[in-house]
């Protein structure tokens, strides 16, 4: 009987060594919604990854004349609507006393000028969250959206939070169920555990942190 026993516990402590990995792979729960005053108050204390999509952007490139000085390979960039949610975003999160430890961006212009106008610090652009050169397209291979879950799932310094800046094909590649109809510049807000997984707490328009700011 003794033996039974020890052989169940053995047994179930080596399915839950298996598992472990693959619910870091599967995605994020859902935890305790925040939104408001909640949501701002558990960024101060830090713990938190913000995955966002970049600011407002035309769908084409810019002609070369009408191309930022510093967009030498002319990719899209932000238009007027984006450059100015992106600054007033950048203040309001200054304003609020959110602290922001790692920064990590896709390496397309407008990612990287969502960024430096919203002075977010320095980034860490990665090709993974980036879209290969083929704007809106998205990866069939899953292998994109494993890396950002697995990303996302990593728990940041104390008290920071990590903010991460992508697209929208990688995002719901990731995290489909919660990214519906997800706006420019909009994010998602999650919880990683610091096991290998994270819960979705909710949702921020980037033209909302200017009144999370006011009402503060």
């Amino acid at each position: 009987m003794g033996n039974e026993i020890s052989c169940s516990v053995a047994i179930r402590r080596g399915l839950r060594l298996l598992l472990l990995p693959l619910m870091a792979v599967l995605g994020t729960a859902h935890g305790q919604s925040l939104s408001g005053r909640d949501l701002v108050a558990a960024l101060h204390r830090g713990g938190y990854v913000i995955l966002m999509r970049h600011a407002s952007s035309p769908r084409m490139a810019p002609n070369p004349g009408q191309a930022e000085s510093d967009n030498v390979q002319h990719e899209r960039q932000l238009d007027d609507q984006g450059r100015s949610s992106a600054r007033a975003m950048g203040e309001a999160l200054r304003q609020l006393h959110i602290p922001i430890g790692q920064v990590l961006s896709s390496p397309t212009y407008r990612a990287l000028e969502t960024i430096r106008l919203a002075q977010l610090g320095q980034p860490t652009a990665d090709p993974q969250l980036g879209d290969s050169g083929q704007s809106m397209q998205v990866d069939s291979t899953g292998m994109r959206a494993t890396w950002l879950r697995r990303k996302v799932a990593l728990k940041p310094p104390a008290g920071t939070n990590t903010i991460i800046v992508t697209h929208f094909p990688n995002i719901t590649e990731a995290f489909a169920d919660d990214a519906t109809g997800l706006g420019d510049g909009e994010a998602l807000v999650f919880h990683p555990d610091g096991h290998g997984a994270a819960a979705f707490v909710g949702r921020v328009k980037i033209a909302e942190w200017p009144h999370l700011a006011a009402a503060h």
